[in-house]
C-alpha cells in the first residue's frame, strides 16, 4: 500500500485591479523567467475582468556585520564598487559579477543569515588571488589598510609562494598520468 501526501492548496486573496474585490480565481498557471517565477492568469468573479500576476520566491536577506558592530544588508552593488576600485584593467565586469555570484551563493548555501564583513573580504581575496593577482594586491592594500611597505612586500611574497604551489600541484597532476611503453601490438590474422 502506497501512502500519498495530501495535495495542499493555499488560498491567496488577490485583489482585482479593476474593482478591488478579492474573489478572484486562477484560470491558468505557467512557468516564467526560466522557472524562476510562476505566471498566473486570473479572473475576477465580481466584474469579470482578467489580469496576470507573477509569483517569485524570495530568499532570506543576508546581513553583513561591519567592524564597528553595525549591520547592513548584503549589497551586490557596493561589493562590486569596492572590487572595481581595486581591480586591474584585466578584470572584466562579467568576472566581477561571477565572483560576487559565487560569494553570495557560498554564503546562502552556508545557511548563515549574518556574516562578518571581514569574512566577505577574505572570500573576495581568496577568489581574486587565483583570478587576477594584481587585483588581489590592490584590494588587499585597501581592505587590510596596508600602509607599511614591508607588509606589502610580505603579502607579495605570500602571493608568489601561493602561485608557485598552484603551479607545482598542476605539474604534479600532469606527472601522475601513466606514462609507459606503448602496448604491444599483436599481429592480426588475415581472413580467408
Amino acid at each position: 500500500m502506497q501512502l500519498r501526501a495530501p495535495d495542499i492548496q493555499y488560498v491567496v486573496a488577490v485583489r482585482c485591479p479593476s474593482c478591488g474585490r478579492t474573489d478572484t480565481r486562477v484560470i491558468d498557471s505557467r512557468e516564467a523567467d526560466e522557472g524562476a517565477a510562476i505566471r498566473r492568469r486570473r479572473a475576477c468573479d465580481g466584474c469579470g475582468g482578467r489580469f496576470t500576476t507573477q509569483e517569485r520566491a524570495e530568499s532570506a536577506r543576508i546581513q553583513v556585520t561591519k567592524r564597528d558592530g553595525s549591520r547592513q544588508e548584503f549589497d551586490r552593488r557596493k561589493l562590486a564598487s569596492a572590487i572595481g576600485k581595486g581591480a586591474s584593467k584585466q578584470l572584466t565586469r562579467q568576472q566581477i559579477t561571477a565572483l560576487i555570484d559565487d560569494i553570495e551563493t557560498t554564503i546562502r548555501q552556508s545557511g548563515a543569515a549574518e556574516v562578518p564583513s571581514q569574512h566577505v573580504g577574505e572570500m573576495v581575496l581568496e577568489r581574486l588571488a587565483s583570478l587576477d593577482p594584481m587585483s588581489y594586491l590592490r584590494f588587499k592594500i585597501v581592505y587590510a589598510r596596508m600602509d607599511d611597505p614591508d607588509a606589502l612586500y610580505d603579502e607579495l611574497a605570500h602571493l608568489v609562494r601561493r602561485r608557485e604551489d598552484e603551479r607545482g600541484r598542476g605539474l604534479a597532476e600532469q606527472i601522475a598520468l601513466p606514462i609507459g611503453a606503448p602496448p604491444a601490438v599483436t599481429p592480426r590474422r588475415k581472413r580467408r
